[in-house]
C-alpha cells in the first residue's frame, strides 16, 4: 500500500514470529565494506550460518534466501535497489507472501549507537535514515521491527553522507563484526517472536 505510514500506536515487542528479515544496504561492490552496509552484512551472517545462498529475484528488486532454523520458515532479503528505494523490495515481497509490518525485522546501521551498540526496537520513526524512510512510505506502516547496529556518528551532520558510505576504521569494523556475531546468536529468539528475550539478551551483551 503506498502512502504515508499510518499514526504509531504503542505496543509491546510483538511475540508474532519473524517472516522476513531485512538487511539494509547500497549494492555494488564499491559499497560492500562500507557503514551503511552493516544490515547487509547481518543477513550475510546468518545466511552464512545456515549454509543458506541469496539468489537474485528480479520480480522482488531484492537478493533472496530462505532458512528454516527449527522449522520457522523466515526469508532473508537485500534489496537489489539503492537504499532510499528500500521499501520496493520490501514492500513487493512482503504483498507476495502476505507478511504483515510486525513480522518484518529490518536490520540498519544506526548513528546515535557506538559503533558495536545494538538495540532492538518496534515502530518508532525513521531519524532521517532513507532506508526506513521509504519503507515506510512503501509499505504504510511504521510498524515493523528493527535490529539498530552501532556504527558511531562523525558529530558533524554535515560529514554524515560521506561518513556513512566510507569504511569504519579496523577497531570499529571488529566492534560491529562482534555485535553481528551477538545478534545471530539471538536467531532463535527473533524467528519464533520471542523479541523481549532477544532484546534482554542484546541490550545486557557487552
Amino acid at each position: 500500500m503506498e502512502g504515508s505510514p499510518a499514526p504509531h500506536t504503542y505496543h509491546p515487542m510483538s511475540s508474532k514470529p519473524i517472516k522476513l528479515i531485512v538487511g539494509l544496504g547500497n549494492p555494488g561492490a564499491e559499497y560492500a565494506e562500507t557503514r551503511h552496509n552493516a544490515g547487509f552484512w547481518f543477513v550475510d551472517l546468518l545466511a552464512n550460518r545456515l549454509n543458506a545462498t541469496f539468489r537474485q529475484d528480479p520480480r522482488h528488486h531484492a537478493q533472496i534466501c530462505r532458512i528454516s532454523p527449527h522449522g520457522h520458515d523466515c526469508r532473508l532479503l537485500k534489496p537489489s535497489t539503492y537504499m532510499n528505494r528500500s521499501g520496493q523490495a520490501v514492500s513487493s515481497l512482503a504483498n507476495y507472501f502476505k507478511i504483515t509490518p510486525d513480522e518484518i525485522l529490518v536490520a540498519h546501521d544506526e548513528l546515535d549507537l557506538p559503533a558495536g551498540g545494538l538495540k532492538l526496537k518496534t515502530g518508532g520513526g525513521h531519524a532521517g535514515h532513507n532506508g526506513l524512510r521509504d519503507i515506510m512510505s512503501a509499505t504504510g506502516s511504521r510498524d515493523f521491527h528493527r535490529l539498530r547496529i552501532g556504527i558511531d556518528h562523525p558529530n558533524d551532520r554535515r560529514a554524515v553522507v560521506d561518513y556513512v558510505l566510507s569504511r569504519p576504521s579496523k577497531a570499529d569494523r571488529e566492534a560491529i563484526e562482534q555485535a553481528l556475531e551477538t545478534a545471530a546468536d539471538c536467531l532463535d529468539e527473533i524467528i519464533a517472536g520471542k523479541l523481549q528475550k532477544a532484546m534482554n539478551r542484546l541490550h545486557t551483551a557487552r
